[in-house]
């Protein structure tokens, strides 16, 4: 090296990788570089730029643009256009992709999976609500398991081997010390809290 280090202002351009080319054989290009991906976009926009010009209904429109303009002048301008444009940062083929999958993707998703397209709506299973005791009185009700049940309450508690109308009656005992217990029902089980 002669001289001083090269100054470095910013690592953006460190760190922005790009390919491009300076020169061919003994043609040197733009001191820049031209950048390897304006040159895929200009090669794929004259491709397409010839294919469109031999179907029928662009075809009509050659008489009145020169064939150099609508084959090479308007897809070098393109492609120019599109290798400087930075969409969110990114490229414009990859900003087109991700817009495109966007798109084209499911517009609902499940737990970060795609929605099942079956027509139906997914709802939780019912929640039943029962009081606990907490405000000092046991309230009349009947539950159908299957389920777990907290009873946060002075209470008694009778099972039924043959049972008419509950599997299970709780009965509440006035003015003792609460204790909690958990009853677990089986599918179709009854359990029946009765005021008196």
């Amino acid at each position: 090296m002669d001289g001083a280090p090269p100054e470095i202002r910013s690592y953006r351009s460190v760190f922005a990788l790009e390919r491009r080319i300076y020169r061919i054989d003994t043609l040197r290009l733009h001191p820049g570089g031209v950048p390897l991906r304006g040159i895929v976009y200009a090669a794929a926009l004259i491709a397409a730029a010839l294919l469109a010009g031999a179907l029928p209904p662009l075809s009509w429109l050659d008489p009145l643009i020169p064939w150099y303009l609508r084959d090479i002048g308007l897809p070098l301008a393109a492609a120019w256009l599109l290798g400087a444009a930075r969409v969110d940062g990114r490229p414009f083929h990859l900003a087109a992709l991700a817009l495109l999958t966007h798109r084209c993707g499911p517009r609902c998703l499940t737990r970060l999976a795609p929605h099942a397209r079956d027509g139906g709506r997914w709802r939780p299973p019912p929640v039943a609500w029962l009081p606990d005791g907490s405000d000092a009185r046991f309230r009349a009700l009947r539950y159908r398991g299957p389920g777990a049940v907290a009873v946060r309450g002075a209470h008694v508690r009778r099972e039924w081997r043959r049972p008419a109308r509950a599997d299970v009656t709780l009965h509440p005992l006035e003015g003792r010390a609460a204790h909690v217990s958990v009853l677990e029902l089986d599918a179709g089980a009854v359990l029946e809290v009765r005021r008196h």
